[in-house]
């Protein structure tokens, strides 16, 4: 992670100074640039090409169940993790096109029960404070 901060804000500073206060030598950053790339981050990046190929293809809609199906149609023997990772990192979310559907009708002609209780749950005595549906607040009032 260090060198990858030298490598991003290299073009601000000196690389000498960033690897300096990050206390690593200039001659590991060097070796760091110069490494290929390991066999891990080459099938990342072949597999997010197809991650990327898929989700367009599906109009952005695709999660990480789906598009591990479809890439295991493809022919690429990849994980839901992995994927899910790929698509994380990479900001590939679907677009949910399902809207929210409002079930309460708020504006109904029935009366807005009491709020008798005002929060205030303990009772002095058992059986003396119900909680629950209608206006059912104490043994008294309660019919039913």
């Amino acid at each position: 992670m260090r060198f990858a901060f030298i490598r991003e804000h290299g073009s601000r500073w000196s690389i000498e100074s960033l690897c300096r206060v990050l206390r690593v030598s200039t001659r590991g950053y060097r070796a760091w640039i110069s490494r290929p790339v390991c066999q891990r981050q080459r099938t990342d990046l072949k597999v997010l090409a197809h991650i990327r190929e898929h989700f367009v293809l599906s109009n952005f809609t695709y999660g990480r169940p789906r598009m591990t199906m479809e890439l295991k149609e493809a022919g690429l023997d990849v994980g839901e993790r992995r994927v899910g990772r790929l698509m994380k990192l990479n900001g590939i979310r679907p677009v949910r096109t399902r809207r929210h559907r409002v079930t309460t009708d708020s504006r109904h002609s029935l009366g807005v029960a009491t709020n008798v209780l005002d929060g205030d749950f303990l009772a002095n005595a058992p059986n003396r404070k119900w909680a629950g549906g209608g206006n059912c607040v104490d043994q008294v009032t309660c019919k039913g």
